[in-house]
């Protein structure tokens, strides 16, 4: 098994986010008025990297809603990224366990998603075997459910990631860099599919509830490609965390039957993408971000090493 990599940033507390006070009364009035009941209390769900609002309210219906939310002015990469989630999780299909969208306020200089609340817990960290479990399993479900790709326009993998291999320019000075940036530049290789991939499966986009189901959130970077992608990148933590991935890549329905370079290609790709952004400056908004991103390229380049026979 792999030896566990420490992480030096907080789960569960990553994010700098708004909160219910700091919406416009206009704005809070608007949502109350979606609602049915006035809201008379907020616990701000601080997993994750972005600055917006993300919320669970409580009503004095006793009713909960979850609530994102961004300025058009003050956040307007934010509120551009909530109306591409709203405008693609109308599309997802009933079957696959994610949230759904109830309604938009789009207006008064704000843009407000009202999206389905889900009562559960993320993934334990460390990661355990039964929560890995749950968690592949409802993806290698989400991917048949998503195979054909319902029709939202989207990019390819190929398009989408079309950047990732020059990312390793920057990188020469990480041993194996030369190998890993031919791995990458196989991108063609692995770019074919018909499968909505969600490409950001991570723990703090997971939900386990209570009867053991298991939803998947944030669908703000979709594309269309291999059904198998979300299952791989699902293992970065577990794999970080020190859980044996290479037994259940071994024993997975879908990634069992992936030809071993394909994986590698993945690999490479993703190291270079998570090692190159955690040089870059750290956003005000975003705390931990850098962080999160140089422990995943670590993770990443230790196990895409081990796959290649590398010494590092």
């Amino acid at each position: 098994m792999p030896a566990a990599l420490p992480t030096t940033f907080p789960h569960g507390r990553t994010a700098r986010r708004l909160d219910w006070p700091h919406l416009p009364p206009l704005v809070r009035r608007a949502v109350e008025r979606r609602l049915g009941s006035r809201v008379t209390d907020s616990m701000s769900q601080d997993a994750g990297f972005t600055p917006g609002l993300a919320s669970v309210v409580i009503c004095e219906d006793g009713s909960r809603h979850f609530v994102k939310a961004a300025s058009t002015k003050a956040q307007r990469p934010f509120a551009e990224a909530y109306r591409e989630e709203a405008r693609r999780l109308r599309t997802l299909p009933r079957s696959l366990p994610a949230p759904r969208l109830l309604w938009v306020h789009d207006a008064d200089d704000w843009v407000v998603l009202g999206i389905e609340y889900v009562e559960g817990r993320a993934p334990a960290r460390p990661w355990t075997e039964a929560d890995l479990a749950a968690c592949s399993s409802m993806l290698v479900d989400a991917a048949a459910a998503l195979t054909p790709a319902p029709g939202l326009g989207l990019a390819t993998f190929a398009e989408e990631f079309a950047s990732f291999p020059d990312y390793w320019t920057g990188l020469r000075d990480v041993p194996h860099a030369g190998e890993a940036a031919a791995l990458a530049g196989r991108l063609a290789e692995i770019a074919t599919g018909d499968t909505l991939v969600h490409t950001d499966v991570r723990d703090d986009n997971l939900i386990l509830a209570g009867d053991g189901s298991v939803w998947l959130c944030d669908w703000n970077w979709p594309v269309l490609g291999p059904a198998w992608f979300d299952s791989l990148t699902l293992l970065i933590g577990p794999r970080g965390d020190g859980l044996d991935v290479s037994a259940h890549l071994a024993a997975h329905p879908l990634l069992s039957a992936v030809d071993p370079d394909s994986i590698d290609i993945a690999l490479a790709l993703v190291t270079g993408y998570f090692l190159a952004s955690a040089r870059q400056p750290v956003p005000t908004t975003s705390p931990y971000l850098r962080d999160a991103q140089r422990w995943q390229g670590e993770v990443c380049h230790a196990w895409l090493a081990e796959r290649r026979g590398w010494r590092i």
